[in-house]
């Protein structure tokens, strides 16, 4: 090797020294971020200078095992909730009633018991509760939340809505009201809350969901019962936990204001399986007045009969089959003998279709909105008609008949206690 590659052999050998302190310094680093990466989250002892990398890693190690506890900004954010419930509770449980009923039984005296729920309506001593709860009631006692009790009779009921109004007289102090909210602006999705006294449980809350709008139930007086009845519209279905004893208390919004009041469940064992349902505060606004200044409820009438949307019978799924104009309206199968629509000029089917094996009465006005407001179901127009109308009032409904659109005027009645004979298509 001559003189002149010496030093290109002496610079050679210099980089790969280099390369080797470089790897080295960089294997640490990486150990020392694997190990250590929490220690950068949190504040923990700093390790002398001369602690060695394998105890380093060593107390890392430990520090990650035991976990500690989380921030105070988390447990807050996790628990706004229920503090939210808790707050609930506690102002409106005291508004809250156990309503002890025995019911009127044989000539010899004897009757059965029953309990469930009621809420404290204004201080002049009216208590709400489902009718059903206080039917045929001989003798009531109401439980305040302070464990007071006192005697109630009925001042009103009404079978339709299943409402009912009691009266106590009770120290001043023992009453406090609730606030109603809108049910009209309830939307599926919101916090449903109901408080009540399931199994005789006083004053228990559960919470849930709206998982449904624009339900309908029987009336209280035809539940079991066959034939066609009228339907109490507008009903809001939850999956918030409700049992027996619960009916008559109140379902609450997240600002603690009475949305519904508590009246059934559907079930095939007695207790809650996943859908209950609750009389809108907009039905109990309407009711509840009446019944305290006149002990019963007129509702108006119209006089039609239409068919069920249930099992593929809406104006959308029969448009097709019987080429109908429209997707969304309320079909007039029958128009009851007597009734305002019958004066009005409404028609009710002239023939009969098959439609998926069910004879449709066919034919009748398509009934698409009622002053001025779009109607898309029989669910929407009974809606309008119980909140908005009373009896005498005239209203204008918008009708399809065959290729015409038009108005006719209808002046109604109040709502009879039957139905009637069973009417035929075209009769």
């Amino acid at each position: 090797m001559s003189a002149a590659e010496r030093p290109r052999f002496r610079h050679r050998v210099r980089k790969p020294r280099q390369r080797a302190v470089s790897i080295v310094v960089l294997l640490i680093a990486a150990l020392l971020a694997s190990a250590g990466c929490q220690a950068f989250a949190s504040p923990i002892p700093t390790p002398a200078p001369s602690t060695p990398l394998a105890e380093l890693i060593a107390f890392q190690q430990a520090e990650a095992a035991t976990p500690s506890p989380v921030p105070q900004a988390i447990i807050d954010s996790a628990d706004a909730e229920y503090l939210l419930l808790t707050n609930i509770f506690e102002r409106i449980a005291p508004s809250v009633v156990n309503i002890d009923v025995v019911v009127a039984g044989s000539a010899d005296g004897g009757g059965a018991a029953s309990s469930g729920s009621g809420f404290v309506y204004d201080s002049a001593g009216h208590i709400i509760t489902n009718a059903h709860v206080v039917v045929d009631a001989r003798d009531i006692l109401v439980t305040y939340y302070d464990g007071s009790i006192s005697d109630a009779e009925v001042l009103g009921m009404d079978t339709y809505s299943d409402l009912a109004v009691l009266r106590v007289e009770i120290e001043a102090n023992l009453l406090r009201p609730v606030t109603f909210g809108d049910s009209g602006r309830v939307r599926v999705g919101e916090r449903a809350i109901a408080i009540g006294n399931p199994f005789g449980l006083s004053t228990s809350m559960t919470v849930g969901i709206v998982s449904g709008l624009g339900r309908q139930l029987p009336s209280a007086e035809l539940i079991g019962a066959s034939g066609p009845g009228f339907e109490n519209p507008s009903i809001i279905q939850v999956d918030t936990d409700i049992n027996p004893g619960n009916s008559g208390g109140p379902l609450l919004n997240s600002h603690g204001e009475v949305i519904g009041v508590n009246t059934a469940i559907r079930t095939e064992t007695g207790v809650f399986a996943g859908v209950g349902f609750a009389v809108p505060s907009s039905t109990v606004l309407r009711v509840i007045p009446e019944l305290i200044a006149d002990g019963r409820v007129d509702y108006a009438w119209l006089g039609i009969s239409t068919l069920p949307s249930e099992n593929g019978l809406t104006v959308a799924a029969l448009a097709e089959p019987l080429e109908l104009p429209v997707e969304t309206g309320v079909l007039v199968e029958y128009v009851t003998p007597g009734s305002p629509a019958a004066a009005a000029g409404l028609l009710g089917g002239t023939r009969v279709e098959a439609v998926r094996g069910r004879d449709i009465c066919a034919g009748g006005d398509i009934i698409i909105a009622v002053d001025g407001i779009a109607v898309e179901t029989m669910d929407a127009l009974v809606a309008y008609l119980v909140a908005e109308t009373r009896p005498a009032d005239m209203i204008r409904l918008t009708i399809i008949r065959g290729s015409q659109t038009f108005d006719i005027a209808v002046t109604l009645m109040a709502r009879p206690d039957s139905l009637g004979r069973t009417l035929e298509c075209g009769g």
